[in-house]
């Protein structure tokens, strides 16, 4: 496996990252947790370090699906990107609320790679006017995240405006 050193935290990432957007599934599409958990585990043998999920993905079932896969030590060889489904952020509390909630459902007790999922104007200045970047501070702090990051869904003005607005580690 190839790695390269992560930005500013140095760290070292597997070039091959594992999505888990499109695990296998059984005929009544939920996923086959089987098969899925055999790839996560190759993926592991064979060095890649970096998982990434959100809450979303097939319905809810991608992150507890992971956070079983990497029981048994598996969990302390990886890191794990997820998201957070801002579009659902209606009050402060609710950041809090679907953190913790993914903490659970990954198993884990930090979460190495947290972005604020499919940022757009109206979820960006939504969770902007909640103090995202505050519940970011508060969650690298209290350790429950390690880096903050963003993935992005519009044009690029609104682009440079988020890339200005917090010390992100990624997007």
């Amino acid at each position: 496996m190839l790695y390269r050193t992560m930005g500013t935290t140095g760290e070292t990432l597997s070039i091959l990252g594992f999505g888990c957007m499109r695990l296998p599934q059984t005929t009544d599409c939920h996923i086959d947790e089987k098969k899925a958990t055999e790839m996560v585990r190759y993926a592991i043998s064979k060095g890649v370090n970096y998982f990434d999920t959100a809450y979303v993905y097939h319905n809810g079932e991608s992150e507890p699906f992971l956070g079983n896969a990497l029981s048994g030590g598996l969990r302390d060889k990886v890191n794990i990107a997820t998201k957070m489904p801002v579009w659902d952020v209606q009050r402060r509390e609710d950041m809090d609320r679907f953190l913790d909630e993914q903490l659970a459902r990954l198993r884990t007790d930090h979460i190495d790679y947290y972005l604020l999922h499919g940022l757009m104007k109206k979820t960006w200045h939504q969770v902007e006017d909640l103090d995202v970047g505050g519940f970011l501070d508060q969650a690298i702090s209290d350790g429950r995240i390690r880096h903050a990051g963003f993935s992005f869904h519009d044009c690029y003005p609104l682009f440079e405006e988020i890339v200005r607005a917090y010390p992100w580690t990624f997007c």
